[in-house]
């Protein structure tokens, strides 16, 4: 069964016992954004509910297992096992909850681009044009032609020609 924990800050940490392996995904949410990161540790199978508890400079997970105590310490983004026990009376003990299952996120896909308008210049995409004043610019693949250039001396060349009128030098 998972587990979750609500630290506040548009933060969780979900806890998941799956076989002897504790899975740990660290996520944050806010507008527009979402992050996780995750972890999993060979700890066992749980024997208690896990414990978490606020430090100041994070949370401590406390697992009780089949083979023994572990502790993990999660800061930011980062999840490790502690090397040695804290003392756990010195911090906020902090409820967890059971949920159906660990997350997972998906964002909804973007709208399209709404044209844009600054004063008289106006831009919209799809096909990209631009608009200021009395000037117009369109990128279209239906409209879009390719220009040449003289790979000798750079000057623009039109599709028929056979020679650079700039070098001379025989056209591709």
């Amino acid at each position: 069964m998972a587990y979750v924990c609500q630290l506040g800050n548009h933060q969780s940490v979900h806890l998941d016992n799956q076989g002897t392996q504790t899975v740990i995904i660290m996520a944050t949410q806010s507008l527009g954004q979402q992050q996780q990161s995750s972890s999993s540790f060979g700890t066992g199978t749980w024997t208690i509910l896990p414990q978490l508890y606020q430090t100041p400079n994070g949370v401590i997970l406390k697992i009780t297992s089949t083979q023994g105590v572990y502790y993990i310490l999660i800061q930011g983004n980062s999840i490790g096992i502690m090397n040695s026990s804290p003392v756990l009376s010195d911090f906020n003990p902090l409820p967890i909850e059971q949920v159906s299952h660990s997350p997972s996120f998906t964002m909804p896909p973007m709208s399209p681009m709404q044209p844009m308008k600054m004063g008289d210049m106006q831009m919209s995409m799809k096909p990209m044009e631009m608009r200021m004043g009395n000037m117009e610019m369109r990128i279209d693949s239906t409209t879009q032609e390719k220009k040449r250039f003289c790979s000798q001396c750079g000057a623009k060349v039109e599709i028929g020609d056979r020679f650079c009128s700039s070098c001379g030098h025989k056209l591709a």
